[in-house]
């Protein structure tokens, strides 16, 4: 079988203890600069590999100054504290010298997790052959990044500036139909337009400040679908909340983000 895209593109191969190199693909890109989620993905494998637990349960990622893409980049991640049932761990990814991401994980096995009836059903939304796809929003950029993941937005909340409410719901999967996995969530969630686009037109890149991703269950095969909302603008930053469900209609992750407005 063919590798997907996304476990090629990062993979990390061994370089001593602790130590891990990847290469940053510019497929993944938003204008000149690796999506977050992208490059935050290579790091969680570390983790992953180094900790021996299959799925990130709590994932806090801050990001200092963009990655590059093109170029390989080390990660280096070390294990806080193990236990039977889960381990902590840290990792950061470094180029040229420098920190430009850093995070924090707890890890652990979520296999047979049970759904939860009383958790909240996603949000109605149009077949997502009947919503609009990513790659044809004003944005006011390049996205490559739409080359890889399959973002498709609800028409009533597609076009810059339409609502008053900056809350924005969709489908998403990956481009080559790899099936979600508890390590891509964050890349997945990552990969929709902020939600203050609604409601402040085309603002171009957001960069992330920092990124927590709480998974709660393994995701089944198919398109998840997502809801995002921003609660909070101060100056130039903006907070949002997001929620992906799977399609078995379980909620699979719940996200916060905190982005930087660049006018």
């Amino acid at each position: 079988m063919t590798a997907s895209q996304v476990d090629t593109e990062t993979a990390i191969r061994p370089d001593g203890d602790g130590r891990w190199i990847t290469h940053l693909d510019p497929a993944w890109n938003i204008e000149q600069n690796p999506n977050g989620g992208y490059a935050a993905t290579s790091v969680l494998r570390a983790m992953q590999a180094h900790g021996g637990f299959p799925d990130p349960l709590a994932v806090t990622v801050h990001f200092l100054r963009p990655a590059t893409s093109g170029q390989d980049a080390l990660v280096v991640s070390a294990v806080r504290r193990s236990g039977r049932s889960m381990a902590t761990m840290s990792a950061g990814l470094v180029q040229d010298g420098k920190d430009r991401i850093v995070a924090m994980a707890t890890f652990c096995d979520l296999d047979g997790r049970e759904a939860d009836p009383a958790a909240p059903p996603p949000p109605p939304l149009p077949e997502p052959d009947d919503c609009r796809d990513r790659f044809g929003l004003e944005q006011g950029m390049d996205i490559p990044l739409v080359q890889r993941v399959d973002v498709r937005i609800h028409p009533d909340q597609a076009d810059a500036g339409c609502a008053d409410r900056p809350m924005l719901t969709g489908w998403v999967r990956f481009a080559d139909d790899r099936p979600p996995d508890t390590l891509t969530l964050a890349l997945l969630a990552d990969a929709f337009p902020p939600s203050a686009y609604v409601s402040m037109g085309a603002v171009g890149w957001i960069p992330t400040i920092d990124l927590t991703v709480h998974v709660r269950r393994r995701p089944v095969a198919g398109w998840l679908r997502a809801r995002f909302e921003t609660h909070d603008v101060s100056g130039d930053q903006v907070a949002e909340d997001g929620t992906l469900w799977d399609a078995s209609g379980q909620i699979v992750a719940r996200t916060r983000q905190t982005a930087q407005i660049l006018r």
